[in-house]
């Protein structure tokens, strides 16, 4: 029984640790000159590809949605998974990295405070003790109190535009719970946001990446499985089994995550407020564990 009550909380945070290990496709694709609108498209196109290619085969149950319904799923995949991405990469031209990065961890804020009013969920001094770590963690972890903060008006707007958009798939997706199981939300979340992300289609930019290293492909096809496909049917699958508020607290130890990936597979130095701000999102995520 105890199992079952921490497999939920387990699916999640697995599912922020393969987000947090983006930048080991991200770094080649963007050396290999995908811009980042770019690795958007090749990251939502190739999930949408490789989730309906595998379940035509395995189960074509998770097909079959109601139209009425269908409006979740718009939600799900256009207005969080694909406007979330556009509006953090341009809140990186716009604000410091740092910035861009506290901004788009505004979403538990965003996803308690919805929850609260949506479905009266308990906003309870635990979850709040929670919220506060893992913010201030995040903070140290992207370098906002090392100076690292550079922030423009747009740019802010953008950036808690990412943190609500980013916030709202646990919105959608729990009023798509209620009607369907997690495999047939992710598979539509992603019908939806696939071909919606041709909108930011570069021919030109990805025939120059792709032509002359054909071995680019593997780091594609990682990045939509490893860092897409993956994550967000593990995220699903949790969402559905607690409340988004708590899902959303816990899915913070992506940028720790981030971080790690970063010293460990490129070199990067940790300093002590990276170290502080990774014990900070440990503590938040063990007080909801």
């Amino acid at each position: 029984m105890e199992t079952q009550k921490k497999a939920p909380a387990a699916a999640i945070l697995a599912a922020a640790v393969l987000w947090g290990v983006i930048g080991l496709w991200n770094r080649r694709l963007m050396a290999a000159g995908l811009s980042p609108l770019s690795i958007v498209l090749v990251r939502n196109l190739g999930g949408c590809a490789l989730l309906v290619l595998f379940f035509a085969l395995r189960d074509r149950r998770v097909f079959r949605v109601k139209p009425r319904h269908l409006p979740y799923f718009f939600g799900t995949g256009v207005v969080s998974v694909l406007l979330f991405t556009v509006c953090y990469f341009s809140c990186q031209k716009l604000c410091s990295l740092a910035a861009a990065s506290v901004l788009l961890y505004t979403a538990p804020s965003f996803v308690v405070l919805l929850s609260a009013a949506l479905w009266r969920e308990p906003v309870t001094g635990k979850k709040l003790l929670a919220l506060a770590l893992t913010l201030a963690g995040c903070a140290c972890v992207c370098g906002v109190f090392s100076g690292g903060l550079s922030v423009t008006l747009p740019g802010a707007l953008l950036g808690l535009g990412s943190g609500f958009f980013y916030a709202l798939y646990s919105v959608f997706g729990r009023y798509a719970l209620a009607h369907y199981p997690p495999l047939t939300v992710t598979v539509w979340t992603f019908l939806f946001a696939g071909p919606a992300s041709l909108a930011l289609l570069r021919p030109a930019e990805l025939a120059a990446a792709f032509a002359p290293d054909p071995g680019l492909w593997l780091t594609a096809l990682a990045l939509a499985v490893c860092s897409t496909a993956a994550p967000y049917v593990l995220y699903t699958w949790g969402l559905a089994r607690m409340e988004p508020g708590r899902a959303s607290i816990l899915a913070s130890l992506e940028p720790v995550a981030a971080s790690l990936t970063g010293v460990l597979a490129f070199g990067e130095p940790m300093g002590p407020l990276t170290a502080l701000g990774i014990l900070c999102v440990l503590a938040g995520v063990y007080i909801l564990r």
